[in-house]
C-alpha cells in the first residue's frame, strides 16, 4: 500500500514504548527487550522512508529514565553506543541526517564523542532527518532554551514563539505532524511538549519490538483521515 496514502505527514515522532513488557512476556531480561527494540529501529526507518516521510524523531531515553536500575541504564548506554558505531555509516550512505535531541552531559565521554561524530558525518544529508531524543526531557529542553535566551541578553519584548522555537533542541526542524506511541499508553511522557501543540496523536497496543510495516501503514492511514484545523474551523 506504500504510496497510496495521502496526505503523508512530513514529520513523524515516535515514543518507542514496551520493550520491557515484550521481554517479560518471553521470560527474558529487560535488556533483551531493549536490544529487540533497537534492532527494529532500522526496519522502521526504512519503512517511513519508503512512504516519503522526511523527518523522523525517536524517543529513546528520557531524563527520567536515569531513575531506572543502574544495570539497565548502563546496558542501554552500551546498546546505544554499539548501534551508533554499527549503523551510522549505513545511514550516511542512504542519505540520512542524524540529529541528537537532549543533553550530552551525563553520558560517557566515548558516547558523547560517538554522537558528535555521527551528527557531523551526516550533517549535509537530505534524504531524511533522523532525530534521536536521548537524555531528553521536554521541560528540560524549554528550560535550556530560556537559559540561552537570557544568556544572549535578548530583551523581553523581543521574545515570541518563533524565538523560543529557535532556541530549542529542535531548532530548524518542523513541528511533528504525527506522534505515535506504542504499547497502548496515553500520555505525553515529557516528549516534545512545546512542538506537539497541534500534532495528531496515534496510540497502538502493539509493543515497540513488534511495531512493523503493517503497523506503520495503519498509523499513516489513521493520520490521513484526520481533519487538522490548528485551532480554526
Amino acid at each position: 500500500m506504500t504510496g497510496s496514502i495521502e496526505p503523508i505527514p512530513n514529520h513523524v515522532a515516535i515514543v518507542m514504548d514496551g520493550n520491557g513488557r515484550w521481554a517479560k512476556q518471553r521470560g527474558l531480561p529487560r535488556l533483551a527487550g531493549h536490544r529487540a527494540g533497537t534492532e527494529n529501529v532500522r526496519r522502521i526507518i526504512e519503512t517511513f522512508d519508503r512512504y516519503g516521510v522526511k523527518y523522523l524523531t525517536l524517543y529513546a531515553f528520557s531524563t527520567e529514565n536515569w531513575g531506572r536500575p543502574r544495570e539497565e541504564v548502563m546496558g542501554l548506554m552500551g546498546i546505544l553506543e554499539r548501534v551508533i558505531g554499527k549503523e551510522t555509516r549505513d545511514l550516511h550512505r542512504k542519505g540520512v541526517r542524524i540529529r541528537h535531541l537532549g543533553r550530552l552531559d551525563g553520558l560517557s565521554r566515548t558516547l558523547q564523542e560517538s554522537v558528535r561524530k555521527a551528527v557531523e558525518l551526516t550533517r549535509d544529508n537530505t534524504r531524511m532527518t533522523l532525530s534521536v531524543a536521548f537524555n531528553y526531557g521536554g521541560r528540560a529542553e524549554i528550560v535550556d532554551g530560556v537559559r540561552r535566551i537570557v544568556a544572549e541578553g535578548i530583551p523581553p519584548e523581543k521574545v515570541d514563539e518563533a524565538l523560543v522555537s529557535d532556541h530549542l533542541y529542535t531548532a530548524g526542524l518542523p513541528d511533528p505532524d504525527l506522534i505515535i506511541r506504542t504499547a497502548g499508553e496515553m500520555r505525553l511522557s515529557n516528549f516534545l511538549i512545546w512542538q506537539a501543540a497541534y500534532s495528531e496523536y496515534y496510540s497502538t497496543p502493539t509493543l515497540w519490538p513488534d511495531f512493523n510495516d503493517k503497523e506503520v501503514e495503519t498509523a499513516l492511514l489513521a493520520y490521513s483521515q484526520r481533519q487538522r484545523r490548528f485551532g480554526g474551523l
